[in-house]
């Protein structure tokens, strides 16, 4: 029984650890880039233009 008290407590820290985490980068603007992500896709990728032209 005492394993179970030892692993609930182990849970709770290590759950408290990911959500300082998460809100840390939250705050830190790890996700405030909205827009970019749905337009990248109409982008070309230059590394594939250079290594075509350097092929012929």
């Amino acid at each position: 029984m005492n394993i179970l008290y030892l692993l609930i407590g182990v849970s709770l820290f290590a759950a408290i650890i990911f959500l300082w985490l998460f809100i840390w980068s939250v705050k830190s603007g790890q996700y405030d880039d909205n827009y970019t992500p749905s337009i990248r896709i109409l982008f070309d990728d230059d590394e594939v233009k250079e290594k075509e032209i350097t092929k012929k």
